[in-house]
């Protein structure tokens, strides 16, 4: 299982989201370059970075801090936040990014998606965020009426590399949640899994790990706060990984 420490970065600076909320922020007084830096530092073997001003078609333009973490590292970036356009991620890919992440244009535009994957096998990752087991767009605001299995195995068939699956409910400390989609998903799809949003403490990694055949998982507030070490998330997942190759 591979750590894909996530860095997100608003107004040029590295924060993270609380409930999803753009306008409410957590702050962390290290900028994203230092937070890459340290990751990497402390045996990252890829780095997940997030536009978050580009997700809502707006704010500041983060490009330039997303490529003196692409530029700074020796690891693959694989970059996400309102990449809509082949454009936008040829941009990206010329510019040194691994993989590119495509959320709700992934969903709501498949001939895009489509021509994304042709034009870029391998290299497309699809982010699917849900709440209450349905399909949430536009940065968390928009539902919609497909659950995120029908989803994720209608996206597969698109030629995308892998999916990115985030349980709002998880993030959002809801009573209820579990990790019963996650491992539907792993079981029922035939492209890698990864989970984002279920990571509060290296128990929780330690029980993720369990997961047949999961293949990652994206670490963000976890890590910024300190209530996980990278080291000992990387020790939790050696212990049945010999090798945690990109995926």
């Amino acid at each position: 299982m591979v750590i894909y420490p996530d860095i997100e970065i608003q107004n040029g600076r590295c924060v993270n989201l609380h409930r999803g909320h753009m306008e409410d922020p957590i702050v962390y007084d290290v900028s994203p370059l230092q937070a890459a830096q340290q990751h990497v530092a402390q045996g990252a073997q890829v780095l997940h970075v997030v536009d978050l001003d580009n997700v809502m078609r707006g704010g500041h333009d983060n490009h330039k801090t997303v490529l003196e973490i692409i530029q700074a590292v020796d690891v693959p970036v694989q970059v996400g936040g309102g990449i809509r356009t082949i454009e936008g991620a040829r941009w990206w890919f010329e510019h040194g990014a691994s993989r590119v992440v495509i959320g709700t244009a992934a969903i709501e535009d498949r001939h895009f998606l489509h021509e994304l994957c042709n034009h870029y096998p391998g290299q497309v990752v699809v982010s699917i965020d849900a709440r209450q087991n349905k399909v949430m767009c536009h940065g968390w605001t928009e539902e919609t009426i497909y659950s995120p299995l029908e989803m994720a195995k209608d996206l597969q068939d698109h030629g995308v590399a892998a999916i990115i699956y985030t349980d709002i409910d998880l993030d959002e400390d809801h009573p209820e949640a579990t990790f019963a989609m996650t491992t539907q998903m792993v079981a029922e799809l035939n492209i890698p899994v990864i989970s984002s949003g279920t990571i509060k403490t290296l128990d929780d990694i330690s029980t993720l790990r369990l997961l047949p055949n999961i293949a990652g998982v994206v670490v963000g507030r976890a890590l910024m706060n300190g209530a996980v070490a990278l080291a000992d998330a990387l020790g939790v997942c050696q212990q049945a990984d010999t090798h945690a190759e990109f995926v």
